[in-house]
């Protein structure tokens, strides 16, 4: 983890991180916990394929990824997911149309700090494949890949490999 050595409520240098958790200002007492973050991704199946967007920033610019993102303040994981899918693709999902899977930890880097996080992820099945992009500036293409097909190579992040991998049962 790489915090700045200056305190941020102090400035006073010489503040301690420990366990990648906790960081600690010994001049003013004041204490900042890193906390995870909870994300959100949907994979969408139709058929015997797997929707995946093209990342159009960074991290991971160019590389596969699950519609989702970020948990807002006050907002349940499902309400989430349903307003990102909304967001990026254009598209109303009910709650009740996600099926939950699993979660796993990721570490997520932006501009060059790294974010720990829990991804929560769902399956929705379409009837159609006909989705569209409607966050341009997010994602880049949209890809709808059978699933012996999937190239671990091409997926941005480690939590989105491991659990297609888990799911799907691809090497």
């Amino acid at each position: 983890m790489s915090f700045s050595e200056f305190c941020p409520k102090c400035g006073v240098q010489g503040v301690s991180f420990i366990a990648d958790v906790k960081l600690e200002c010994d001049h003013c007492c004041f204490v900042l916990y890193h906390n995870v973050a909870a994300a959100v991704a949907v994979i969408f199946t139709y058929k015997n394929k797997i929707l995946f967007t093209v990342r159009n920033v960074n991290p991971d610019k160019g590389k596969l990824d699950l519609p989702g993102g970020f948990i807002d303040p006050n907002e349940n994981a499902t309400e989430a997911a349903c307003r990102e899918i909304r967001e990026e693709l254009g598209i109303e999902i009910s709650e009740n149309q996600l099926r939950y899977r699993t979660t796993a930890p990721n570490t997520y880097f932006y501009r060059e700090v790294p974010y720990k996080t829990l991804d929560i992820f769902y399956e929705c099945e379409l009837n159609f494949d006909g989705v569209q992009v409607a966050a341009q500036d997010e994602i880049k293409a949209l890809v709808w890949l059978e699933k012996s097909d999937i190239n671990p190579e091409k997926i941005a992040f480690d939590s989105v490999k491991k659990v297609i991998q888990e799911l799907y049962q691809w090497c």
